[in-house]
Order: structure tokens, then sequence, then C-alpha cells
């Protein structure tokens, strides 16, 4: 049976988010957390493993992930993932930030094949629990990509997510299916799908062009409509009236943990610069949701949305 999973989305799907999603939607096989990178720093370790502590995440079916071009502090990071019990970590090969790039991190590391070779046999070698991997399909174009295919083909990869752009493409374009299809049809290890999947229609074509998929990953379209791998799995399209729920439950737990109107005000625009785009006959509402400064202002408005 096909698997659905939350893609991780950095700034966004953090632990209030899926702890409030799990609530509200059900039927996500897996929520990915968004990355945390490797450091020497353990102050900064501590931080950011707190996202991903189970009492911070009750019956969230999650897997961490980490981004890092360093096998040794990989292995540290996998032990510290492993102790808090859990049994899978993903390596992200995907982002295409020009921060995260410029590290030679995520999809940046795939410009040195040979040194990414090294890696993954350290990581491999030294690994206690399941490593999955998150890939794009290259770093300026696509023309490594089946020897990049080749190289994973090399190691027990638990599940291999491929996104089918370049970090140069960033999210541009449209998603290269032929690289896809090739880089599919080579794999040793099971495949998981994620890029531009954001309706029910949508993930049905894929599921018909390639039935033998272990999994589909959604990230944007589960920002857009947060019902649709319950959708997937034949349940009812979310009413307004859940939405509106999970909305409030939203506001209320960033306003518990952020200080101040703007920083709650970033993360709510955030979640009309998606869920507003099925919302068109209300453009005026969402332009002036945009222009909002007072958080007293925007729930006037976000009423408005809603209509009650």
């Amino acid at each position: 049976m096909m698997k659905y999973y939350f893609a991780p989305l950095e700034g966004i799907s953090g632990c209030l988010y899926r702890n409030l999603h799990h609530q509200f939607f059900d039927g996500v096989d897996a929520y990915f957390a968004p990355f945390i990178s490797t450091s020497h720093s353990t102050d900064k370790r501590k931080k950011e493993m707190r996202d991903i502590l189970p009492e911070n995440n009750p019956g969230v079916p999650l897997i961490p992930q980490l981004l890092s071009n360093n096998g040794e502090l990989f292995l540290e990071y996998q032990e510290a993932i492993a102790d808090l019990g859990y049994t899978e970590v993903n390596l992200n090969l995907g982002c295409p930030s020009k921060t995260v790039v410029a590290k030679r991190r995520g999809s940046g590391f795939l410009g040195d094949l040979d040194e990414l070779h090294r890696f993954l046999d350290i990581i491999f070698n030294g690994k206690t629990i399941d490593i999955s991997i998150k890939t794009r399909i290259g770093l300026h174009n696509s023309e490594c990509f089946l020897e990049l295919m080749e190289i994973y083909n090399e190691y027990p990869i638990k599940e291999l997510t491929i996104h089918p752009r370049t970090q140069k493409d960033f999210y541009g374009g449209n998603p290269d299916m032929k690289l896809f299809q090739a880089g599919f049809a080579m794999s040793k290890n099971p495949v998981c799908y994620n890029g531009d999947l954001c309706t029910v229609e949508d993930v049905r074509r894929m599921e018909a062009e390639f039935p033998a998929l272990s999994a589909i990953m959604i990230g944007r379209g589960m920002l857009k409509n947060p019902g649709l791998i319950g959708e997937l799995k034949k349940q009812p399209p979310a009413d307004l009236k859940k939405i509106k729920a999970f909305h409030d439950a939203l506001r209320s737990g960033y306003t518990e943990r952020l200080s101040g109107d703007k920083p709650v005000l970033f993360k709510m625009k955030e979640f009309w610069v998606y869920m507003g785009e099925s919302c068109s006959e209300k453009e005026k509402t969402l332009k002036k949701i945009k222009k909002c400064q007072r958080l007293a202002d925007y729930d006037v408005l976000a009423r408005e949305m809603f209509g009650f």
C-alpha cells in the first residue's frame, strides 16, 4: 500500500505545526522534521534537537532529518537520535537554499560526487539505525544524476526520495520526469517521489504511472490543503470549520511561544500564502492580511477569510 509523507519545510513544519496537523487531520504515514544541521557546538545541537524530542511530538510518526557533510558528526548526531528512540534518520541532499549550498550541504554536496561517496562510506559503515536519503538530481545541471544513482545503489538506503529538480532550478520550472523515470528504474533501493504534487488528481496520476513507488512525499500541497493526505486515503475533504479550528490553534500556539505581534503575524501570513491560493475571490482581504501590522487587525481579517 502506498505511503504518504509530509515533507520537511524549514521554518514551517516544526513541532507545533505538525502536532496540531496530526491532531486535526488523519492519514500522514510519516512527518519528516525540518533538517538539523550538524555542528561541533553542544549548545547549538541541544537547541536544534529540542524540536524532535519525543515529549514534544507525542504520538506523531516522526523521522528526523540531518543536514551534514561531515561523516563523524553525522554519526554522533545519529547516536543522539537513536538514544531518543528513533529507528531512522534522513539525510538531506536536497535543500536548494543558497546559504546551505555555499557550505556544500544539502544539494550543494551534489557538486562533488567523490567527496559525497567518501561521506556515504563513513555513515553507512558506522550506522546503527536506518538511513534514508532525500536528494535532488544535481547541482547546476543533471548530467551527473545517473552516476549519482550508481553511488546510491552501493548502499542499503532505507528509502531514496527523489525530487527531480537541480539546485539551480530551486522550485521553478517543471520536475524532470524523464530523468526521474530513469533513476527510478535503476534504483536498487525503495524510491519515494517528491515534487509539485498539490491535488488528489496529481497524486493519482503519479501512482498510475509509477505503481511500484514505495511512497509519495508532499510539501507545498499539504500547506495548500492540509487534508490532502486524508483525501488520498478516502476520507472526506476537510471542511472550513476544521481548517479554521486548525488555524485558530496555530494562532494560539504561536502567540504562546513567540514574543510580540510581529513574529506571530509572520507565521500567520505564511499560512495564507498557501491557503490563500484557493481563496481568489477574497483577494482584497488577502492583500490586507499581507500588509497587516497588528494581531487584533489580523484576527478581524482572518474571520473575514473564513466567513464566520
